[in-house]
């Protein structure tokens, strides 16, 4: 009888204990929730410290640290803390980020937990976002560029929408080197409304390092196309189109660049170079001689001058207006750059037509020791 008297006794202080935990984690649950209520009505972080206590009185039992419940308040307290408390001033029991530990505490919820608590897995989505955006801009001014990479890319899996977001991973990426990572991020970017030239430029340029040319023209293209009167678009696709040789579609651009700087020399030459390799000659001269109105020692357009006078004077040497032009530019080219080749071996043909053989003595005299 004593033996089944002790046994119940110690049944009932087994209840007991079992009543007291279940009641004391109640009414811990119940200080958090109402410390975290607090918070939302005040701002006060104080109150997420006290609800962070309450919490890790709760998350002593492993059954109570896996409920529901206790999850999502704990992802709520945690994400908050996570963005208000940027400075870290609220210390966590366990000495980890509250980010880190909001990442955790997610994970202790299926989907089908996280489903019956929308409004809830949505403002602690929103404050993760804002605090892993706020932690990665102080990596960046640290240039811990991984690390604000890491960040930005947790930001953007959690689909949380920020062209912002996207425009730093673009950023990073190219800076890291990950550049077919960035020409993802740079394509989405260039689908949203807040697209700017610059981005079609960055793109343009990642294209370039992955030996993707056509691609590179095409996206300036673009970007030419939504931004017209964008002026560093238009620059940098004459800049293109010269350096493939696509004089035809520089023609059409030209007039409008100079617009912008009517007194640029080289941009004058180009405008000359193009139309006359368009076969449009006579406005090719027209360029040319206001490079030489800026700059009457320019080498290159005095001899292109020159040679368009000595093509017409070869074709018809009683075109005394054609070989008085050819001579003078021809000269002053070589004037400029004495030993420039091509302007000696243009006035050896000039010498040799207009039947002067001194002067075609002494320019190929000249040839021959700088050819020799």
């Amino acid at each position: 009888m004593k033996n089944k008297n002790n046994l119940f006794i110690g049944a009932l202080a087994l209840l007991f204990v079992l009543f007291s935990q279940a009641s004391y984690g109640q009414s811990a649950y119940k200080e958090a929730s109402n410390a975290f209520a607090l918070y939302t009505q005040t701002g006060d972080i104080k109150n997420l410290d006290n609800a962070m206590k309450q919490l890790g009185n709760i998350y002593k039992t492993k059954k109570d640290s896996t409920k529901t419940r206790v999850n999502v308040l704990r992802a709520m307290v945690l994400s908050s803390l996570a963005y208000a408390d940027s400075n870290r001033t609220v210390k966590t029991n366990i000495n980890q980020d509250p980010i880190d530990l909001t990442f955790q505490t997610l994970g202790k919820l299926t989907d089908k937990d996280k489903e019956g608590y929308p409004g809830e897995m949505d403002y602690v989505k929103q404050n993760l976002a804002a605090a892993l955006i706020t932690r990665a801009n102080k990596a960046l001014k640290d240039n811990k560029f991984d690390a604000a990479y890491q960040d930005f890319s947790k930001v953007d899996e959690m689909h949380v929408k920020s062209e912002d977001v996207t425009y730093n991973l673009a950023l990073l990426a190219n800076k890291a080197g990950k550049l077919q990572e960035s020409v993802k991020f740079y394509k989405a970017i260039l689908e949203s409304e807040k697209v700017t030239p610059q981005q079609y430029i960055e793109l343009s340029d990642i294209y370039d390092k992955l030996g993707e040319k056509q691609l590179a023209l095409s996206t300036l293209e673009t970007g030419r196309t939504k931004f017209q009167e964008e002026k560093s678009l238009l620059f940098l696709l004459i800049d293109k189109y010269a350096k493939n040789k696509a004089y035809d579609a520089i023609v059409p651009l030209i007039g409008e660049a100079l617009k912008y700087e009517p007194e640029n020399i080289d941009l004058n030459y180009l405008a000359g170079y193009a139309n006359e390799n368009a076969n449009q000659v006579a406005i090719a001269k027209t360029y040319y001689e206001k490079v030489l109105q800026l700059d009457a020692n320019n080498y290159e357009s005095n001899l292109a001058l020159g040679l368009i006078y000595l093509k017409d004077f070869l074709s018809d040497t009683s075109n005394q207006e054609a070989q008085y032009n050819a001579q003078n530019y021809l000269l002053k080219a070589n004037e400029i750059k004495p030993y420039e080749i091509n302007a000696l071996k243009s006035l050896a043909l000039y010498y040799e037509k207009a039947e002067d053989a001194t002067q075609l003595d002494r320019v190929n005299m000249l040839l021959n020791q700088l050819t020799n």
